[in-house]
């Protein structure tokens, strides 16, 4: 049936009805939560932290070449701490010393907000005799800067005398450490990375990332080198000791021969690593001494061997370790012997860089080196107590090549003949000085 049409009546009723019908509330927006007032400082001055580093080049050698000759072994660099914090005191900076026995921890107060870094260099030298006929050669007889710390420490007080100068408009806060004992303290004494940090190192002030370099024969001078994940390797080091019965070297059958029982140790030891783990993972198992008998003709009481063990996983590490034990407890019981796997010295996981910092630091590098003269490294299997560092905070370790063929720079680390390209000098100053300002500049909170 077809709808009759509304009355004139009907439809003026309904119009008033409606415009006296109260209005629908508006829709309240969502509570958003309270938004957090951040600061970000201005970028890096490069122009100026770059002529600033090279203005310095001549200090740097002077202060480099200074440390070489008056090498000092772990927990005893008593002239290098003192001289350090000399220096750190003449700029302005807050000084702490004596810090882990002979270290130093300095701070640098920006005068804009931002967050906090830490920039830390090695001092100590290695018991090996130097042979480079140079002018600046050891003084010490035995013992030498063969691994580059005074370079690296060098480097680090450059840029607290660059940052130093630029204060009232660097961000937040940059720490100094100037640690002792990198390669290991003496037996019997604690020192390096983790006495620094059980004296307040990265928590006096809080810390928010650390960074640190290493010199790097591998790569020519002018260039630097990262990685995003393992940088160094962990490192342990172990002392096998097996129990032997003296007697006269024509009557073996009368007591029992320990070196026969090493000798298949060592065998035993290697497949651990070529055979019983995953070859995609490196791992290395080194025995470095072997240490028995008195005379060729007697049987000896006992061997030792000392060696090191080596990975970039926490995972390998620990399974290569239980694997270790199992067979020299198993090759010493086949014998008829005892023999007792120790864990001696001080020990390093791997260094692993933080992948956002990482990332995040390279416009940084790039700026200050140029990008083609920062490149992407592997993994190597040396070892830096950097790493209990890295695992407190997020860390970023880089290598800086001094490498120069030309002049016949070309020695590995830890020998003899190990010299750097001082060239380096002012583009490590430049490098780290960048990398901690981009750093510090980052969004922080007001009240940081």
């Amino acid at each position: 049936m077809r709808r009759q049409p509304s009355s004139p009546l009907v439809l003026l009723l309904a119009a008033c009805s409606l415009a006296a019908a109260p209005a629908a509330p508006a829709a309240t927006p969502p509570a958003s939560a309270p938004r957090q007032t951040v600061t970000v400082a201005p970028p890096a001055p490069d122009d100026r932290i770059h002529a600033a580093a090279e203005a310095l080049a001549p200090k740097l050698v002077e202060l480099r070449r200074d440390l070489h000759m008056h090498p000092e072994l772990g927990n005893r660099e008593t002239r290098t701490g003192a001289l350090l914090a000399e220096r750190l005191r003449a700029l302005g900076i807050e000084v702490r010393y004596p810090v882990a026995r002979t270290g130093v921890l300095a701070v640098l107060r920006g005068g804009r907000p931002g967050r906090t870094a830490a920039l830390r260099a090695d001092i100590d030298a290695l018991p090996i005799q130097e042979t480079n006929d140079v002018p600046y050669k050891s003084r010490v007889s035995g013992v030498k800067h063969a691994c580059g710390h005074d370079g690296h420490a060098t480097i680090v007080l450059g840029v607290a005398e660059v940052l130093s100068g630029l204060r009232s408009e660097l961000p937040g806060t940059v720490v100094f450490l100037f640690q002792p004992a990198e390669e290991g303290p003496p037996e019997g004494e604690d020192g390096g990375a983790l006495l620094m940090m059980k004296e307040g190192a990265l928590i006096d002030p809080p810390v928010d990332a650390v960074f640190g370099l290493h010199a790097d024969p591998l790569l020519d001078a002018g260039t630097v080198g990262w990685a995003t994940g393992p940088i160094f390797a962990s490192s342990d080091t172990f002392r096998i000791t097996v129990a032997g019965k003296s007697t006269h070297g024509a009557l073996p059958h009368t007591g029992l021969d320990p070196i026969p029982v090493a000798a298949d140790l060592i065998e035993a030891l290697q497949p651990l690593v070529s055979r019983e783990t995953d070859a995609r993972s490196p791992k290395i198992l080194t025995i470095g001494t072997i240490q028995g008998g008195s005379r060729f003709n007697i049987i000896a009481d006992k061997v030792s061997m000392d060696g090191t063990i080596r990975t970039l996983d926490e995972a390998v590490r620990i399974d290569l370790k239980t694997r270790m034990d199992r067979t020299v407890r198993g090759i010493a019981a086949a014998h008829g012997t005892t023999a007792t796997l120790a864990w001696i010295g001080a020990s390093n996981p791997a260094l692993i860089n933080d992948a956002a910092l990482t990332r995040a630091s390279l416009p940084a590098l790039r700026r200050a080196c140029g990008s083609d003269h920062v490149v992407e490294v592997p993994p190597q299997m040396a070892a830096e107590d950097f790493a209990h560092l890295a695992r407190r905070v997020p860390g970023f370790y880089l290598k800086l090549g001094v490498r120069n063929e030309k002049r016949g720079i070309t020695a590995m680390l830890h020998t003899a003949a190990f010299d750097l390209d001082e060239a380096a000098l002012p583009l490590g100053v430049r490098a780290l000085a960048n990398v901690v300002w981009d750093f510090n500049a980052g969004p922080a909170s007001e009240t940081r």
